[in-house]
Parts: structure tokens; sequence; C-alpha cells
């Protein structure tokens, strides 16, 4: 039996999009089970990540108040039986480090000594004489930012601290340590860092600090862990050690009433002798309670026998894909109908081939991929013509590409983005970078300067691009580019410093020289943070670009290279996100210009498991910082020292030692906070 083409075609296409449809809603569901399964762990390892972070963040700020407090200590800074000298220092470790809950001294003949937080608003000081059952609490209230004497009280007190293991472990210790205990005066869990303090090779008594736990139940409230899902912290036992709760300090105490503990405590116990919270490897368990299914997921922690356990419901991301199934069938069958009946009637009276090759030649000048476009030839005259039009077009364009980003194009159309102005906040980084000298040569070299400058601004380029970055603009010798739009990169902070050391390496590879016959030297500064990210301009001319304070420090960090005879440097920010991947020493707390307040500054000085791990002159220039900050300049200067010996050609070191012996011939004021100001834009 013959049947006409209208016939034949449309039962083509309409069994066509019929069986695509079914694949489609197999594979579509099935995608979705997999991906609501990525969500929840993504969010795990979001949530892992983040908190240990945290204890890290925690660990690392109790090492430095114990590293500040030891040094003050031993260099004969202050007397530990000096109760002015020493209830100032510890007041103000308390006060810098936001984190750590006590500082404590403890004598060998039992006298003890703490400074306790007492929240956000109040401190309290608590002295206990060699082997007496009362003690002596002073307390401090915040007024605009200082802490004045509120009142004082003695009562009895049961707390020998020759009694604390951790104060008997650290007393035999060689150094410092970690160890879980309850803090004085209570049954709380505490992290206590505390090792022995020696002044002139007497051991003088134990210096611990203290991190009540709470501060972390307070930390795991502020984490997005989706609408309903959960974080807690757990000992071996199935003990509490940390659950959100966003009231918890050193005065509030811990509530353990959040509805997913019970099933994160009930895994814990489930997975005995399976999951051994010691070793490395995670555990995932599926929980069923009240007909409503949860993914529990156990992590191990860096402190024995502590899990991170995360509780994520599977309704928070199966739910809403249930109810778009069942709205994408019924849009499906109404698709089917009318895209049957149109697809037909379309395949009946058009030759498609040579169609299908035009638009495809469209979807080339739609990509800007201009190389591709090529001449169809067709008995159709209007499709020849328009095939010659889209030729002629891709010509034109063709003319244009090197005064525009063409990457930036492509990708601004693969991402949607409309030319029109608008943008939106983002997390980006940015790099600013430039000759060194730049003036002078120019005016050496005259016109000769553009092969000069080509060839950097080729270089920089190229490897901006290899790292998946955006050129932004040339402004006269200074390159700007940014990652993390349009197309989102999670990684945007550590491919900028990836591609900053391979612009810097890349020039010497190339072997491009200045007049002198030196190798070019530039200097790039490196920022990242939320950022406004969109076309700017107006509805004639529009430029895709970054802007915002972040932008602005970035300019201010390549400029303040300069100031520390650095190459490359880095915010704070981006010191954060590059995390253990890059290399990188803190080299001052720096006011730039147009910002009153101080931040960190940083050096980057390689990439890990790529550049030789600067860590053995890294450590002396970083003890040496925290001493400058201390005020101890003569101990300032053997720190930076030691830096030059390994490292004779380090000049903030250098830079380091001539402000300290400024200091040292004239100490500076009461209220110097170690914030240096920029000396130029």
């Amino acid at each position: 039996m013959r049947i006409g083409i209208r016939l034949a075609v449309s039962i083509l296409v309409l069994a066509f999009i019929m069986i695509s449809a079914i694949g489609v809603h197999v594979l579509w569901w099935r995608t979705a089970e997999t991906t609501s399964q990525t969500l929840a762990w993504t969010i795990n390892e979001q949530i892992v990540s983040s908190v240990s972070d945290e204890l890290q963040s925690i660990t690392t700020e109790a090492r430095s108040a114990f590293t500040a407090t030891r040094s003050l200590l031993i260099r004969h800074v202050i007397d530990i039986r000096e109760p002015n000298k020493r209830e100032f220092v510890f007041l103000s470790q308390l006060q810098s480090q936001p984190t750590i809950s006590w500082v404590v001294f403890g004598w060998p003949d039992g006298a003890f000594f703490g400074a306790r937080k007492l929240g956000d608003s109040d401190i309290e000081m608590i002295t206990i004489a060699a082997d007496q059952a009362r003690q002596q609490i002073d307390r401090y209230q915040s007024v605009e930012g200082d802490f004045q004497f509120k009142n004082s009280k003695i009562e009895n007190t049961t707390y020998a601290v020759k009694h604390q293991e951790w104060f008997r472990d650290a007393a035999e210790s060689e150094g410092p340590q970690f160890s879980v205990a309850t803090r004085p005066g209570g049954d709380r869990l505490a992290v206590v860092f505390a090792g022995p303090i020696e002044v002139d090779q007497k051991r003088q008594g134990v210096l611990g600090i203290i991190i009540e736990l709470t501060r972390v139940s307070k930390y795991l409230s502020q984490l997005t862990t989706g609408k309903t899902a959960g974080a807690f912290i757990l000992d071996r036992d199935g003990g509490v050690v940390a659950t959100p709760d966003a009231e918890a300090d050193e005065v509030t105490a811990l509530k353990t009433t959040h509805p997913l503990l019970p099933m994160a405590v009930s895994a814990l116990k489930d997975a005995a002798g399976i999951y051994n919270p010691d070793d490395a490897q995670q555990h995932r368990s599926r929980v069923i309670q009240n007909d409503e299914a949860y993914e529990v997921v156990l992590n191990p922690l860096s402190l024995p026998g502590w899990s991170l356990a995360t509780v994520v419901p599977e309704s928070e991301f199966l739910g809403p894909v249930k109810k778009t199934i069942r709205q994408l069938v019924l849009s499906l069958a109404v698709l089917i109908t009318v895209a049957g009946i149109v697809s037909a009637w379309l395949a009946q009276r058009l030759i498609a081939a040579p169609l299908v090759k035009v638009v495809g030649e469209i979807k080339h000048v739609e990509r800007f991929e201009l190389d591709e476009v090529k001449r169809h030839p067709s008995r159709l005259t209007e499709l020849e013509n328009l095939s010659s039009a889209i030729a002629d077009m891709a010509a034109g364009l063709s003319a244009f590409r090197k005064y525009i980003p063409a990457d930036l194009v492509r990708t601004l159309v693969k991402e949607g983005i409309e030319p029109k102005p608008g943008g939106a906040i983002r997390p980006v980084s940015v790099l600013f970078a430039d000759i060194a000298g730049f003036t002078g040569l120019s005016e050496r070299l005259g016109d000769k300067i553009i092969p000069l400058l080509s060839r950097y601004l080729e270089v920089v380029s190229t490897e901006v691009n290899s790292h998946h970055g955006t050129i932004d603009k040339f402004i006269g010798d200074a390159v700007m580019a940014f990652w993390g739009a349009p197309a989102s990169n999670p990684d945007h902070a550590v491919e900028a410093c990836r591609a900053a050391l391979a612009s810097q390496r890349a020039l010497r590879e190339h072997g491009v020289m200045d007049d002198k016959g030196e190798p070019l030297r530039i200097r790039i500064g490196i920022n990242s943070g939320d950022m406004l990210v969109g076309n700017i301009g107006s509805e004639v001319r529009l430029n895709y670009t970054v802007i915002g304070d972040a932008v602005n420090i970035a300019s201010r960090l390549e400029s303040a290279n300069k100031q520390y005879g650095t190459e490359i440097m880095i915010g704070q920010e981006t010191r954060r996100l590059g995390g253990d991947s890059i290399y990188a020493r803190e080299l001052d707390s720096l006011a730039v210009y147009g910002r009153v307040g101080g931040m960190s500054i940083f050096e980057l000085l390689g990439i890990a498991g790529e550049d030789v791990d600067p860590s053995e002159w890294v450590s002396p220039y970083e003890l040496g910082l925290a001493a400058y900050r201390a005020r101890d300049f003569s101990a300032a200067i053997k720190h930076f020292e030691c830096v030059l010996q390994a490292r004779p050609i380090d000049k903030p070191s250098k830079i380091m030692i001539e402000r300290c012996l400024q200091f040292l011939r004239s100490p500076p004021a009461d209220n110097w906070s170690g914030i240096t100001a920029a000396e130029s834009k």
C-alpha cells in the first residue's frame, strides 16, 4: 500500500517525537535522582570543608594566641607574676582572637590565673592562690570597644589546676599540644591547647588556650545546609559535641533539641563496627523516620574520636522534581501534538537539507566562529541568497575581531547574556598587571616601545586565556583580567594565581627584554570578592566588566608591590580561597589608598605541588611579623634576619628590619595598630 509523503512524514515525525519524549522522560527522571544525590553530596562536601576550615581556623587562632603570649613571657616582656601586665596581655588575646574562650596559666604549686569571655560583652579574670579553695573573680564590661572594671568577688571553688589532665600532660611534655577537656569551673566540653613555659631554662608553669565548643555550635547554626538539613559534631559514643545553636556561647548553655539530631546519633550507633571516626573514610547511610527518608553522612574530623554528621532530607530535592515531572508530562503531550503537525507541514513543503546548512552557518555566526562560515549553493534562490548574505556578514565581522575580545563574546552568547546594560553581584577574582618602570622605558624608546608592549600584552593575554580568564581591557601598559564571569568558576582565585605566575614565567622563557637587555619586570595585584559584573555603559556602547571596591583593591595591591619590592601581591580573600592550593606569605597589614582600615596583604609565591615549598623561609618571616605586631621589634629583627640568611634577596624582610630599627629608635604611640599606610595609589 502506498501512502502520500505528507502522511509518511507526519507518521515518522510523530513516532520520532513520541519515542524521544518517552526516552527524555525516563532519562530526565534518572538524571533528577542522580542530580538530587549529587546535590546532597555536594552540600555534605561543602559542610565538611567549611567545618574543617573552621576547626583549622580555631586551632590556628589558639596556636597564634599561645605563641604570642609565650613570646612575651620567655623574652621577659612581662613577668607572669605581675598581675597588671598579665591581665593586659590575656585580655588583649581574648579581644584579638574571636574564637578563643579562655587564656589560662597554672603554676606548679597549684596557683591558677585565667581570663574568660562571658559571651561577647564581658570578661572575667579568675585568680586562685596556691592550694586554696577560694577564688577571686574580677569582672570587666565592654564599653565602646574597651573593657572597664565592673565588680569583684571572692567565692569557694573546687577547681584545682594540678588535678587537671590537660595541665599534667602539658607540664610533662616538651611542647604545646591539643587535648579535649572540661572547662575550668564547669562540665562543658572544650578544646585546650596547652604547653609548658620556660624562662631562662627554668620551667615556670603551663600556659593554656581554651576554646569552648559552644563557639563551634554557634558556627554550625550559621552554615547554609539547605532548607531543612542539619550538621552535628558527635564523639565516638554518640555524645553531642556541637549542634546548631545561634545563642550558645560561654554563658548560654548548648541546646540539644534539634529535630534531626536523633537521626545523626542513631546513624552513628548503627554504624558501629563499620565506621571508625579515627579513620579517614566517610560512611553514608539512609535513615527512614515517619515515612520520610534522610541521607546521613558521617565524616571523621581532625580531633580524635570526633565525627561530623550531616542529615539531608531527600524530599528537599526530589519533592520539587516530582512536581516538575508531572508538569513536564502534560507539557510534552501538548508539545508532541503541536510539534508533529507543524513539523509534518514544514517537512512536506521545504527542502530541509540546504536550510539546515544555512541554519548551521547562522549558529557559527552566533557563536562568533566566523572562520567556520561557508557558502552553500541551492536551487532555491532565496536560500542561496541567504547563504551568501551570511558569508558576507561573517567576512565583515572578521575584520573587527581584533578590536573586541572574541572569546568573551562567545561566552556571553553561550551564557545567554543579552547586550543591554545590567549586571549582578558575583564572586569574582580580578587581576591587574603592568610593567615596572614603564614611564622611563617609554621615554627612552619612544615609538619603539610598541613592539615590546605588544609582545608583553600578547604573552600575558595568552596565559590569562589559557587559565580560563577574561581580558577586560588594556590601559596603556596595564592589563585588567577577571575570573568567575561570565561563566561561573568555583576555582576563580586559584586560576587567577596560576595565570599570574605563568605570566611571569612566560615572560622569562620567551626572553622579553627591556632596552637595557634585562628581563622585563611586571607587577601584579590580585583580589577576590563579591563584585558587580555585567554590561556597563549605555545603549550605544557597552563594556562587559567588573566594578566595585574589591576591584579597586586589586589595583592598589598591584601598586603596593613597589612599596614592598614584590612582584605578585594578593588580597586576604584570594588567600583564603586559594587555601592549600597556593603558597603565599602574609606581608603586612596595609591601609590602601581610599580605605580607612587595614587589611592583610600576601605575596603569592607558588602553586602547591608545582613549585618549591617556601615554608623554610616563610615561617621565620611570619614569626617576625607576629613579633613586630606585638611590638617586640628586637625579636622581629632576628626573625627577619633569619629570612635573609635563607633568602638574601628578600626585600620585604629588609624593609621590615628598617621599620623595626626606626621603631626601636622612636617607639610608636600606645595606640599603634601595626597597620602600614600605602605610599601611593
